[in-house]
């Protein structure tokens, strides 16, 4: 009897000993992956480049309803501006505030290399070329952080023929740095231009940097609250594709410190046919200052 209840002891330890070593090899073998590893989306820098020329491209027509609210003074005429904006690819934009009752405070549509501010409140009208807006004084910053903002819906911000990328993973986010040639100046040196955030899940763009030549951070825009416009487009494994989702809310930060601006969607209608008279016009032979008409 005693000879059996130590034979069975052994057995028993031997059990013991292989089932140790079995949870100690197994968990060596199989560490889980951190949580906030699951679901994120591998990508190279020309994979990217890609996709924000495809967004671009899924967007030939668009016309919006947005408030805005302006924190600083960027904008004389209101802090709380009710808008529209009108856009035809690749270069056409109007944009169009309100006050909160329906009063107009300004239409701005540039085109090509154009540009033209009407102010009712003020009675004047400004125009010119867009790289030469210092007739607009203290009201060109405003409207150029505009455009900026409104280019993450417009997915305009896609990388130039004379622009080269450098990728960084940073966690659950891939950073995409741009660099491109010194506007008017003959040299090997590529300063930062742009800095653009993905979200590693979604692949869309949650935030971006503008810089002046510099090196000194010129804007700061946050991308939120996405949603579908128009009929979702199917990638080709059959998924849905992000190239129609855009953000329904944006916040920018001026880096001059200046000021701040949010701008809210109610409504995007992407790709339908826009009349002349929705998108303005701007004359060919621009006079500087008119008398509102």
């Amino acid at each position: 009897m005693s000879y059996l209840r130590s034979t069975v002891m052994r057995v028993t330890g031997h059990v013991v000993l292989i089932l140790l070593l079995c949870v100690l090899v197994f968990g060596c073998t199989t560490t889980p992956a951190p949580e906030e590893a699951v679901g994120l989306k591998q990508a190279t820098a020309e994979e990217l480049a890609t996709l924000l020329r495809q967004r671009e491209a899924a967007i030939q027509t668009m016309k919006g309803l947005f408030s805005a609210r302006v924190r600083g003074g960027l904008i004389p005429i209101s802090t709380r501006v009710e808008g529209a904006v009108y856009y035809r690819r690749p270069n056409s934009m109007r944009l169009r505030g309100f006050t909160p009752i329906g009063g107009e405070l300004f239409e701005f549509v540039q085109a090509d290399e154009l540009y033209m501010l009407r102010l009712p409140t003020m009675g004047r009208v400004l125009s010119g070329r867009q790289s030469d807006m210092s007739e607009m004084g203290k009201l060109a910053r405003p409207f150029e952080l505009s455009v900026w903002a409104m280019g993450g819906v417009l997915g305009t911000s896609a990388i130039g023929k004379d622009e080269t990328t450098k990728l960084v993973e940073e966690g659950t986010r891939y950073r995409l740095d741009v660099f491109g040639p010194r506007p008017g100046v003959a040299s090997t040196d590529r300063p930062l231009l742009r800095r653009m955030w993905f979200d590693r899940r979604t692949l869309l763009v949650v935030q971006e940097e503008r810089l002046n030549g510099d090196g000194e951070m010129d804007a700061s825009i946050q991308y939120e609250d996405f949603r579908s416009i128009g009929e979702t487009a199917l990638s080709a494994n059959g998924s849905p594709d992000s190239r129609l989702l855009r953000p329904f809310k944006i916040s920018l930060e001026d880096g001059r410190g200046q000021g701040s601006v949010q701008v809210t969607f109610h409504e995007i209608i992407s790709n339908q046919e826009l009349k002349s008279e929705e998108l303005g016009r701007v004359s060919r032979r621009p006079s500087l200052s008119e008398p509102a008409s």
